[in-house]
């Protein structure tokens, strides 16, 4: 590890035996800075989970190197939970609990002094909004306000890296914007945050850098900035249709100013380096075919589009590998 990074990874990988031996992660390296909101993006089986089992020692890594803290994840185990907090996919609240109760468990658990703990209780309490609620059942509460308290259960013991599996999945919108809040309010308490997701909104609105995995291997890892300019600069045209053929859609690549066209079965990608001129050529090919267009919309790339950039597939695809593994992963 570097000066500066507080987790090194070299050459990790995870095997899962059955069957069919699969690598759910497969020689993965990289290291993440200490302060960071770092991303793990991919689809559901990627290995984004698997991976982060690992760091926090619940898995072991058939080979490779995890450093967490300069602690090795195969060695130093305990020393490795004492300064780290997770926050897991699923939901592990005691529903039956009031707020306060889950809080004050867990805090007893990671050994928080008890002549801080009531304090410390309801300093988070107040970071989430829910010090009103703090006596009442956790069943009574959204969905929303859960995975805030849960969020901030992981912080009772102010770890030094706070592990975030997929935080907002399931939540409408306003719910998951008052979790990116929360998540930049325990950052810039000098937590350094692994995140994964499969947001890209939340990614490029959380992230100083993201990783983007896929079929349990790295294969790029930047700044959300530097990801969007790896595309050529441009515009994406996107044109919603009923019905169309692969000719039609390839004749597209025939206009001059067309950098690359991907084909959905009701939508139409077309890259450009300026849309503005490229859209009445586009136009006019649609009206002498007779084909009917049901929406258009040009914008700049996303990261959603360097994922498809770079795999070839929408970054919520699943393949059959990805859904047998997902209940491991």
């Amino acid at each position: 590890m570097k000066e500066g990074d507080i987790i090194g990874i070299e050459h990790l990988t995870k095997e899962f035996t059955g069957k069919k031996r699969v690598k759910a992660v497969d020689d993965v390296s990289f290291e993440v800075r200490e302060g960071e909101i770092f991303g793990l993006l991919g689809p559901n089986g990627a290995g984004k989970s698997t991976l982060i089992r690992i760091l926090t020692t619940l898995l072991t890594p058939t080979s490779g190197k995890a450093l967490v803290h300069s602690f090795d994840v195969t060695v130093y185990p305990e020393e490795i939970r004492r300064i780290i907090g997770v926050c897991p996919q699923n939901s592990t609240l005691d529903l039956e609990l009031t707020a306060y109760d889950n809080l004050n468990f867990y805090g007893k658990l990671t050994n928080v002094p008890e002549e801080n703990l009531h304090s410390r209780i309801f300093e988070l309490l107040k970071m989430t909004g829910l010090s009103d609620r703090a006596f009442m059942p956790v069943s009574t509460f959204s969905g929303g306000m859960k995975r805030k308290l849960e969020i901030v259960r992981a912080f009772i013991h102010q770890p030094l890296i706070l592990f975030l599996d997929e935080p907002t999945i399931g939540l409408d919108p306003e719910s998951r914007r008052d979790i990116w809040k929360q998540i930049k309010t325990l950052n810039n308490e000098e937590t350094t945050i692994i995140l994964t997701t499969h947001y890209m909104d939340e990614a490029e609105k959380l992230c100083d850098r993201i990783a983007f995995m896929d079929n349990g291997a790295l294969i790029i890892l930047d700044t959300p900035e530097n990801l969007k300019r790896s595309l050529s600069q441009g515009d994406i045209i996107e044109i919603g249709v009923g019905s169309h053929n692969e000719q039609f859609t390839n004749s597209f690549k025939q206009i001059t100013g067309v950098d690359a066209v991907d084909q959905k079965p009701h939508l139409i990608r077309i890259s450009t380096k300026n849309g503005s001129q490229i859209l009445p050529l586009i136009m006019n090919r649609f009206e002498d075919e007779g084909v009917q267009m049901t929406s258009i919309t040009i914008r700049t790339p996303s990261l959603e589009d360097v994922f498809i950039s770079i795999t070839g597939r929408n970054l919520v695809s699943e393949s059959e590998t990805d859904s047998k593994l997902r209940g491991r992963m």
